[in-house]
C-alpha cells in the first residue's frame, strides 16, 4: 500500500479501512491535472531557488513519461496506490530517485487536490460547453427549415395559440444560450489557482504563487488558503448548472415523448435513436428521449448530494471532501452524453408538418384573433371574449372548427363579423401579425434566426 504520510504511525491501516480510506478507483481520473499542477509547482520551486534546474529537469521528464507511459497503457493504475497523488509521487521516485521525493516541497494534498478538481472542472466546463454549442447549431438548422411550420401552441397543455416549429424550437434556444452562460460565470469565478495554501496556513518556502497561477492558467492565486482548501462551490455551481441543462433537456423530451405519441404524430424519431418491444411488433419506442428524461434525476441528486455533504463541514478539509469527485464526475459523464444523443436525434427527427398545421387549426387556437377582430370593430374586449367563447362552445357542439363556421354562423353570435374574418383568422394571418421582438412572425423569426447566427459565430471557434 503506498501511502505518503507512515512516519507517524507504527502499524499498518486495516485493509478494510484502507480500501474504505482510498480513492484511486475513481480520482485516477486527474492524473492528467495533477501532472500539470505538479508541473508548474516544480517549475515555480526552481525559479524561486527551492529546486536546481538539473531536479527541476529530472522531476520534469520523469512526470511527463508517467503521462505517457499511463495513457499507453505501458504503465498501470492499480489499488495498490491510496490515490492518484501517492501514484504520480511513487512512481516519479522510482524512475527519477531522490530529485523525485522534493515534489511535495511546499504543497500539501489538500491544495494538490483542489487544484486538481478545479483544472478538472475547468476542463469539463469547456467540453460540456461545445456539446452545447452543437446542439444550437442542429435547433438552429431546424428553426431555419420550419420557420412557416404551423403548429399549435400550448398552455396547460391545451391548445393556445398558433405559432410555428421554429419559434417553439427557439424557445430551447434560448434555454441551452442561458446554460452557456451559466458555464462561462462559473469558470470565471473558479479560476484562481489554490496551489501554494498548503494543508490550511501556507507554507514557510518563499513561493511565488503568481507565477504558477500564470503557468496553470489562472487569473490569479487564491486569496485565503483555508478558503482555497475548503471550498467547493465550483463543484456545487456546476452541478447546479448541470441540473439545469438536464431540466431543459427534460423538459424537450418530454415534449418529444407526447409529439412522438399516436395520440399526436407531430414527430418520427429516426430508427437510430428509437427501440422495438420485445413482445409487440408493432412498437417504436422514444427509448433516448426517454432515458435523458430519467437520468435527470441522477443528475438532481448528484447537487443534492455534494449540498449535504459540504453542509456541516467545519474549516479548512475534512475528508467528508472526498466526496466531491464520485458523484460530479458521473454527473458530467451524464450531461455531455445526453446533450450529444439529444443533438443527434434532433438533427435526424422527421416532423409531420400537414399533421401539426392541422392540430393547430383544429384546436380553437384562432380564438384570440377572433376576439381581437371584434376588438378593432368597437367591441370591448371583455364583450368580445364573452362572444368568442360562447362561438367556441358552440363550433364544440357541432363539431366544427372555426374556420369552418357560415358567416351566418358567426353572425349570429355578433353582426360585426364580416367575411373578412375568415382571413384574420387564418393561420397565416394569426401568426403573421404577430412581429413584436421575440413573436413567432415570419420577419420577427428571420431577425431572431439571423440574431442566433451571429452569436454562435461569435462563440464557435
Amino acid at each position: 500500500m503506498a501511502q505518503l504520510w507512515g512516519g507517524r504511525f507504527t502499524k499498518q491501516t486495516d485493509k478494510l479501512a484502507y480500501a474504505f480510506n482510498a480513492s484511486i478507483s475513481f480520482d485516477q481520473r486527474l492524473l492528467p491535472q495533477d501532472i500539470a499542477g505538479s508541473s508548474a509547482h516544480v517549475k515555480m520551486l526552481a525559479k524561486q531557488g527551492i529546486l536546481t534546474s538539473d531536479e527541476r529537469d529530472a522531476i520534469l521528464r520523469g512526470l511527463k513519461s508517467i503521462l505517457e507511459d499511463t495513457e499507453s497503457g505501458k504503465l498501470e493504475i492499480t489499488g495498490q496506490y491510496e490515490d492518484v497523488h501517492s501514484f504520480v509521487e511513487a512512481n516519479l521516485i522510482e524512475r527519477v530517485g531522490d530529485a523525485g521525493k522534493k515534489l511535495h516541497t511546499g504543497r500539501s494534498r489538500n491544495d494538490q487536490v483542489a487544484l486538481d478538481m478545479k483544472l478538472y472542472v475547468r476542463d469539463e466546463i469547456g467540453a460540456i460547453d461545445e456539446e452545447l454549442k452543437e446542439l444550437l447549431q442542429v435547433l438552429l438548422k431546424q428553426m431555419e427549415i420550419n420557420i412557416d411550420t404551423f403548429m399549435p401552441g400550448f398552455t396547460h397543455l391545451q391548445k393556445a395559440q398558433p405559432t410555428t416549429l421554429a419559434h417553439h424550437l427557439g424557445a430551447y434556444f434560448e434555454m441551452f444560450r442561458r446554460d452557456r452562460s451559466r458555464l462561462s460565470d462559473i469558470r470565471r469565478r473558479l479560476n484562481l489557482c489554490p496551489l501554494g495554501s498548503g494543508a490550511l496556513a501556507g507554507t514557510t518556502y518563499p513561493l511565488d504563487r503568481t507565477y504558477t497561477a500564470e503557468l496553470l492558467g489562472f487569473d490569479g492565486p487564491t486569496r485565503n488558503s483555508m478558503d482555497s482548501v475548503s471550498d467547493r462551490d465550483y463543484v456545487i455551481e456546476l452541478l447546479s448548472a448541470l441540473s439545469v441543462i438536464m431540466m431543459h433537456l427534460s423538459r424537450f423530451a418530454e415534449e418529444v415523448i407526447l409529439w412522438n405519441s399516436n395520440e399526436y404524430r407531430f414527430v418520427e424519431i429516426d430508427d437510430g435513436y428509437s427501440t422495438g418491444s420485445s413482445i409487440m411488433p408493432q412498437k417504436k419506442n422514444p427509448d433516448i428521449a426517454e432515458l435523458v428524461r430519467g437520468k435527470t434525476g441522477r443528475v438532481y441528486g448528484a447537487l443534492v448530494s455534494m449540498l449535504t455533504t459540504m453542509k456541516g463541514i467545519p474549516l479548512a478539509y475534512d475528508k467528508d471532501m472526498q466526496e466531491d469527485k464520485e458523484l460530479p464526475f458521473d454527473a458530467i459523464d451524464t450531461v455531455k452524453g445526453c446533450v450529444r444523443l439529444f443533438s443527434g436525434m434532433l438533427n435526424t427527427m422527421h416532423f409531420n408538418k400537414p399533421r401539426m398545421e392541422e392540430s393547430a387549426k383544429r384546436g380553437f387556437t384562432n380564438a384570440t384573433d377572433a376576439a381581437d377582430y371584434l376588438v378593432n370593430h368597437g367591441i370591448p374586449f371583455r364583450d368580445a371574449h364573452g362572444i368568442v367563447g360562447r362561438l367556441v362552445l358552440y363550433g364544440i357542439e357541432q363539431g366544427k372548427a372555426l374556420d369552418d363556421l357560415t358567416l351566418e354562423e358567426f353572425q349570429q353570435f355578433s353582426p360585426a363579423f364580416q367575411k373578412d374574418i375568415y382571413e384574420a383568422i387564418s393561420l397565416t394571418t394569426c401568426v403573421e401579425k404577430r412581429n413584436t421582438i421575440g413573436a413567432p412572425g415570419h420577419q420577427a423569426m428571420e431577425k431572431e434566426i439571423a440574431e442566433a447566427k451571429e452569436y454562435l459565430k461569435k462563440t464557435v471557434s
